[in-house]
């Protein structure tokens, strides 16, 4: 059977610590690191760009300094991950060397990215590096990295990696072939899930608790995060085996024999075989992506408070017609001290109703935040405190809102505030002819753009 033509692609690969050292002796698996490198050169050679995105800094340094368990102190998985990965970049040039592919190596951080100067600095890098046929070998910067800024695991970065890049592809090697109902190892009836079209609605079928080693902080929950985050940009995201990394290419050859159409009779001599479907789970990319900003806003921005929508808003925004731009008469209140132009969540009142048990949010079960943000209580607006004269009949005072915290919100969204949060606490509720007139000058009419929602609303209340 003769090869599907394919067409040069853009792709990112992730290998997670389990595929790259030993869980309990720490050795590199080096006949993994080879059959993966070796797939890498051949993808190249068929015209494709890679990025590999790899794991694997603190389990080399485990084995470098003869440490039984990864240290639970943050200092000291930084110090493993600063003496592991150099030993570790050098295992790839020297494996890459062997068949004369220049790497290079990518160190970032959610700090790094979340400026957009240096987002898209990072962008033309990885751009400049595959133009020049080079394969970027990307890495959380553990060693300065801390909570705040952290991806949380390197299956979030390699999806905002090939967001960043616009990737074609997504694969996640792992020590299993694909996402099942429940865990393999232990349940033979675990099925695998060959498919996925909508995220929300597989998390209710799939156990996810169960998979990962002990050296790697994600697992296969981490993974459908990734999925998410990959395919709302666009990204055609599977989950497979490290174990045959050269499974790529039948999968990328499978994929593309589905998009041939059907040919006409004239040509019926070059109908291609079909081809056996190999082991992997697919989700399917959005069909309409986030567009790069919205991305970027999304996913690499760190939310510095939050705004507080009503119900109605919500729907609106969940439209794509909405173009993610919030108006002041639908925000409620505002949580936390922000300024104009940080990212911010966009939450509901929990009693408006919780989406959330319906479709999770996009994020990790740690919180969106290193802390708790405080809550600020939005008092009746005072015709003293505003540069603006407030006695026009057309605008009505706005009664004060009760103090909310974290338990009493539900997230949905993101997006960029055009004003701080004591300017939208001022203007909250009103009509948008009304902002000059209360702020002394409107450089926008809308409070929040750029707004991703996550979660849409109940059918019912979309109606």
């Amino acid at each position: 059977m003769s090869p599907i033509r394919t067409t040069p692609c853009t792709i990112v690969i992730k290998l997670g610590t389990s595929s790259i050292v030993h869980e309990e002796t720490h050795q590199p698996l080096l006949s993994t690191l080879s059959s993966v490198v070796e797939t890498v050169v051949h993808l190249r050679k068929q015209g494709h760009k890679i990025v590999l995105v790899s794991s694997g800094a603190i389990g080399v340094g485990l084995k470098r300094m003869n440490v039984a368990r990864k240290p639970k102190s943050l200092a000291g998985k930084q110090a493993l991950a600063a003496i592991g990965q150099g030993r570790l970049i050098a295992l790839y040039d020297e494996l890459f060397g062997h068949l004369e592919q220049p790497i290079a190596q990518v160190l970032l951080t959610r700090g790094d990215i979340s400026d957009r100067t240096r987002y898209l600095n990072a962008v033309n890098t990885l751009n400049e590096l595959l133009s020049m046929g080079v394969v970027p070998i990307v890495n959380e910067n553990d060693t300065i990295s801390v909570s705040e800024i952290k991806f949380g695991d390197n299956d979030t970065l390699s999806a905002i990696t090939s967001s960043m890049i616009h990737a074609d592809y997504l694969f996640l090697l792992t020590d299993v072939d694909g996402l099942y109902t429940a865990n393999p190892r232990k349940d033979p009836n675990a099925k695998q899930i060959e498919v996925v079209t909508s995220i929300s609605a597989i998390r209710s079928q799939v156990s996810t608790t169960t998979l990962g080693s002990s050296l790697g902080t994600g697992g296969m929950e981490t993974k459908i995060i990734a999925a998410e985050i990959a395919t709302g940009a666009g990204v055609t995201t599977v989950i497979t085996s490290s174990k045959r990394p050269e499974i790529m290419f039948t999968i990328i050859e499978y994929h593309n024999s589905l998009l041939v159409s059907t040919p006409v009779a004239e040509s019926s001599e070059e109908i291609a075989i079909p081809l056996i479907r190999p082991p992997h789970t697919v989700f399917m990319p959005s069909l309409t992506p986030m567009r790069d900003l919205k991305a970027w806003t999304s996913h690499t921005l760190f939310p510095a408070g939050s705004v507080v929508i009503d119900a109605g808003a919500h729907r609106v925004l969940s439209r794509r017609e909405s173009g993610g731009r919030l108006l002041a008469a639908g925000v409620v209140g505002v949580m936390g001290a922000f300024a104009s132009g940080q990212a911010v969540r966009i939450v509901i009142r929990a009693s408006d109703g919780d989406p959330a048990t319906e479709t999770p949010s996009a994020q990790p079960s740690r919180p969106a935040s290193p802390r708790r943000l405080p809550s600020i209580a939005i008092g009746t607006l005072s015709r003293s405190s505003s540069s603006g004269n407030l006695e026009s009949p057309d605008i009505e005072a706005v009664s004060p809102s009760p103090q909310l915290g974290e338990d009493d919100v539900v997230e949905v969204g993101r997006g960029l505030a055009m004003y701080n949060y004591a300017q939208i606490s001022k203007i909250r509720g009103l009509n948008s002819s009304h902002l000059a007139q209360v702020l002394g000058y409107a450089d926008s009419e809308y409070v929040v753009e750029n707004i991703t929602i996550r979660v849409p609303p109940r059918p019912t209340e979309a109606k």
